[in-house]
């Protein structure tokens, strides 16, 4: 008689590492969703990337090769762009621009497996809770439409992930052959090349020296050890800015200047919106299904307390609590809109949050409470499903890139005639220097006053337009940004612009009369 076969269970360690895989394979199969021959820069900060990476590979140091006198780029650290370039300068613009797109998708399965594989190895969500469902929710996050969104463009985010997870990772449980002071010197240096690739990653590095100094109570020399990567990075980046940022015209400060800049205008008065505006982001993910907006802000404030709640969890449990509250903290100043920030760090709000559930529902003396977080928790959950159930189905998520690439391509033949000297003001900038060859300025220039964004006058946008030698203004619709702009320049400066092409709704392109 045949015994029985009797499965042994698995180990935690097995358990992990089936969890990472199961997150990194879902993270790879959306990833290959997003997969397409886009022109860069149809998403503005991916064309910077690709001309920096460009410059990089071409000799001309860390710069701007779109803009007239290729001035040093201070704006976004250099980190990605150096990746970028070896594609940029050993490939055709097009295949490097595939092959990078590639390799995003891979840093994106890559940092869903780590994350998975971690939170599920230390139990992240606390004991008692299903070994599935840290894979379930870094899943649900790595193909969750925005996510999906980004990777249809060269964005830092896929990276900065990676690095993100390699900094807590390596902060928080060690391999046993290393000792804890090896281990805080890498986590610092994980931390200061996420730092290095968005300047957000400072969360990390302050984040993980709070850890180990208030909740592990480690020795000040291993936080020191931690901080100290950090600490360089921030300095070199800082200084490179600081001798470099004068090169950047006043005018488009905003757009390419250092974020101190940014900060400096819009001063301490941002905070109290750009708090407000944290949440909003998550909300429009998983609640927006709602049909009132009584019902909308209810479930939307009990949403937003289980998460404080989740992140005070996190705090005592892993160096990722304190490094999400510097993270958020930060973007509680930020003038600009916080979206693409809240994307990138997903996959550890989502723990943080079901953390929150679980606790909140296994706890014996909070049995009155578990109705309502069971329907809060419901209402997210089905808000989530049926918005990226319908996304997938209609590919919403490529829809505004494909829409200015196609528009673009329609384009772009036309500013190929242009004189190989012409300097085009335009929407989309970075796009049609990498397309066409010809140097392009922002023509949409603006500041921030608080949370209220500012526009130039008339004769401020004029003279800009006249240090960078424009010679011709495109706008991309009649819903851009710049028609506000446009239309007080040629009220107020009749005959200097020449309108000389026109496509289907509202493309333009003027001619600069110079000297008039």
């Amino acid at each position: 008689m045949a015994m029985p076969i009797v499965e042994k269970p698995l180990t935690a360690e097995a358990a992990a590492r089936r969890a990472g895989v199961a997150a990194g394979l879902v993270a790879l199969a959306g990833g290959a969703l997003t997969l397409n021959h886009m022109l860069p820069g149809v998403f503005y900060d991916d064309g910077l990337y690709v001309g920096i990476a460009y410059a990089l590979s071409h000799g001309l140091g860390y710069a701007h090769a779109h803009l007239p006198g290729y001035p040093a780029a201070v704006h976004f650290p250099p980190l990605y762009p150096l990746v970028l370039a070896p594609f940029v300068g050993l490939l055709p613009l097009s295949a490097a621009v595939f092959a990078a797109k590639v390799l995003n998708i891979g840093l994106g399965a890559v940092a869903a497996g780590l994350i998975a594989w971690y939170a599920t190895r230390v139990e992240l969500l606390g004991p008692g809770a299903p070994g599935w469902l840290p894979a379930a929710i870094v899943a649900g996050a790595a193909v969750a439409l925005p996510t999906l969104t980004s990777l249809c463009v060269l964005f830092s985010e896929p990276l900065f992930s990676v690095l993100l997870a390699l900094a807590i990772i390596l902060a928080d449980r060690l391999p046993s052959r290393w000792s804890p002071e090896t281990g805080a010197t890498l986590a610092g240096v994980a931390a200061a090349l996420a730092l290095l690739t968005r300047t957000i990653g400072v969360a990390a590095g302050v984040g993980i020296v709070l850890h180990l100094l208030v909740i592990r109570r480690a020795p000040w020399q291993r936080a020191a050890l931690a901080g100290a990567p950090v600490f360089v990075a921030a300095l070199g980046w800082g200084l490179w800015v600081a001798r470099h940022r004068g090169g950047i015209d006043p005018g488009m400060a905003t757009n390419y200047g250092s974020y101190f800049e940014v900060l400096k205008g819009a001063g301490l008065g941002v905070f109290w919106p750009s708090l407000r505006d944290l949440p909003r982001p998550l909300g429009d993910l998983t609640l927006s299904w709602l049909p009132a907006a009584a019902l909308y802000y209810a479930f939307a404030v009990a949403a937003l307390a289980i998460l404080v709640y989740g992140l005070a969890l996190m705090v005592r449990r892993s160096s990722v609590g304190l490094t999400l509250l510097c993270y958020l903290a930060i973007l509680a100043v930020w003038p600009f809109p916080v979206d693409r920030f809240v994307w990138a760090v997903l996959p550890w709000l989502g723990l943080a949050w079901f953390a929150a559930v679980l606790r909140l529902w296994q706890a014996s003396t909070l049995q009155r409470v578990r109705v309502p977080v069971a329907l809060v928790a419901g209402a997210v959950a089905f808000g989530y499903v049926q918005l990226e159930a319908r996304g997938l189905a209609t590919r919403s998520w490529r829809a505004a890139p494909a829409y200015v690439s196609a528009s673009a391509g329609e384009m772009l033949p036309w500013f190929a005639t242009l004189p190989a000297d012409a300097v085009i003001a335009a929407d989309f900038e970075p796009l049609i220097w990498l397309n066409t060859g010809r140097l392009s300025v922002p023509f949409y220039i603006y500041g921030y006053r608080g949370r209220e964004v500012t526009a130039p006058t008339p004769a401020e946008q004029r003279a800009y337009l006249e240090r960078q030698g424009a010679s011709y203004v495109m706008i991309s619709g009649y819903v851009s940004q710049s028609v506000p702009e446009l239309n007080a320049l040629v009220r107020s400066y009749p005959g200097w612009l020449t309108m000389v092409k026109q496509w289907s709704g509202g493309r333009t392109v003027f001619r600069v009369n110079r000297g008039f």
